[in-house]
């Protein structure tokens, strides 16, 4: 098992489920991106804490792109779905933040407009993280390498 983080590479064994579950978050991920930069722009702006040291816009831009270039990587790039699914899980840990501000501030934003909705949403980044790594073959991936370790 190669250590070389860029040269991670899909292993056969994944699934049929596995790889219907990669491409469906493939095409959401696209499609939020898409969104981010079109239609729901205002609505992702509001989600932006306002600590963050950046102009909200250009996180907006920037994250919207990023779910653009995973998404298709995850549709597109099986011979990468590793390296794939876990740069979406990390970038869903990236962007979690943005959802507890949204929690604490009580911001709403795409129909969250009661604490209650805002909390259990808190609850579903997890399951994307592992939405992301398991329809890829990266949890087994990082299972083997915790072995080799």
């Amino acid at each position: 098992m190669s250590g070389d983080f860029l040269t991670l590479e899909a292993k056969p064994g994944l699934t049929i489920l596995q790889h219907i579950a990669r491409v469906v978050l493939g095409f959401a991920l696209a499609f939020a991106g898409i969104s981010h930069l079109t239609f729901n722009r205002g609505e992702f702006l509001a989600q932006v804490p306002n600590w963050l040291p950046l102009d909200a816009d250009l996180v907006v831009i920037l994250s919207g792109v990023m779910e653009i270039v995973l998404g298709l990587g995850l549709i597109f790039m099986l011979s990468k779905s590793i390296l794939f699914g876990l740069l979406t899980g990390i970038f869903f840990i990236l962007i979690f933040p943005g959802n507890i501000a949204q929690y604490i501030n009580g911001i709403d934003a795409f129909g969250l407009d009661t604490d209650r909705a805002r909390l259990i949403r808190l609850f579903f980044q997890p399951i994307l993280v592992l939405w992301a790594i398991w329809s890829t073959g990266a949890l087994t991936y990082l299972k083997l390498l915790k072995k080799q370790n």
